[in-house]
């Protein structure tokens, strides 16, 4: 039986303090299920700035993010509140600058898969056929045309992403980071992967047995991450499977509340600066709240371990 790995459980704080810093790249991944918000919100608290924020679905957290005066640039392939409306803030900074202009640059949802697999596998740049026909080429003129070595073809590609630090959500690890995710899952694996370091925020922290009883679910190795944190609830509004529900009522009223600027500002004062971590947001919330997102047993749970699965 392999030896556990090196501890490398850390809170919240000191994992940001330690691998988030002024003009970083940073790489914020989970797709509609497991976003990390908790680690958007104490990025937030410590007032990091001029950060290049990499997210596949730039969502309320990007939002939050920008009003929080963290994000010089954002690289993402999909801009919206979930189906839920639009997000103020991100509106506010590309159409009119105010308060200040946002860089963009803008991919497909294969074409930023694509920077990341480049990325996680330190190639040069990756070749995809599906920019044939759009206008995004136009648009960013880092998706280029490369002559094929094998023929007369030119093909698009694109070039690797490698953030400083990636931060990803997930169900549990163990202490050493072995990381498991089941249900709805993105591009976690290859994001990680493809930063120089990486922060895992977890709903709970479990013995190494439990993960070695399932080694499917582990996504992400250990070897490749260098901070576990536990932090439950930790993808509010968003969902974890097993854990909670989506808050769609939160989703609902985002909109409403990034379009107004002195709402936003209120919420912002009141629900991150006004918090002194996850731990009190999730407490000012309350516990009926939370049971109104609570998830019922999973007929295949099995016996042996975890009462999530």
């Amino acid at each position: 039986m392999p030896r556990p790995g090196p501890d490398k459980t850390m809170s919240l704080r000191d994992a940001v303090a330690a691998y988030v810093h002024d003009g970083d790249t940073v790489s914020l991944e989970g797709f509609t299920h497991l976003i990390p918000t908790a680690a958007g919100h104490e990025i937030i608290r410590q007032g990091r700035r001029d950060l290049t924020v990499v997210r596949m679905t730039a969502d309320i957290v990007v939002d939050q993010m920008l009003a929080g005066g963290c994000v010089r640039k954002l690289v993402s392939s999909f801009v919206g509140n979930s189906s839920a409306g639009s997000l103020g803030e991100l509106r506010r900074r590309i159409e009119h600058a105010d308060p200040e202009p946002l860089e963009f640059e803008e991919y497909s949802h294969y074409g930023l898969i694509c920077r990341y697999l480049a990325g996680a596998q330190r190639l040069p740049f990756y070749p995809l056929r599906s920019y044939a026909g759009s206008d995004l080429p136009a648009v960013n003129p880092a998706i280029r045309k490369v002559a094929s070595p094998y023929g007369d073809e030119h093909i698009y590609v694109v070039p690797p992403v490698n953030p400083d630090v990636t931060i990803i959500h997930a169900q549990r690890a163990d202490r050493a980071g072995n990381t498991q995710i089941w249900g709805l899952t993105g591009v976690q694996a290859e994001a990680v992967f493809a930063a120089d370091k990486a922060i895992v925020v977890v709903e709970e922290i479990v013995a190494d047995e439990v993960v070695r009883s399932d080694p499917n679910r582990t996504v992400v190795p250990a070897h490749a991450v260098d901070a576990v944190v536990e932090v439950p609830r930790g993808a509010h509004p968003s969902f974890a499977q097993g854990y909670y529900d989506r808050d769609n009522a939160f989703y609902r009223a985002w909109s409403g509340i990034s379009r107004d600027k002195e709402k936003l500002a209120a919420w912002m004062a009141e629900w991150v600066h006004g918090t002194a971590d996850h731990t009190e947001y999730v407490a000012k919330l309350g516990e009926q709240f939370w049971a109104g997102l609570a998830v019922g047993e999973a007929l295949s749970e099995p016996v042996n371990y975890g009462r999530r699965l």
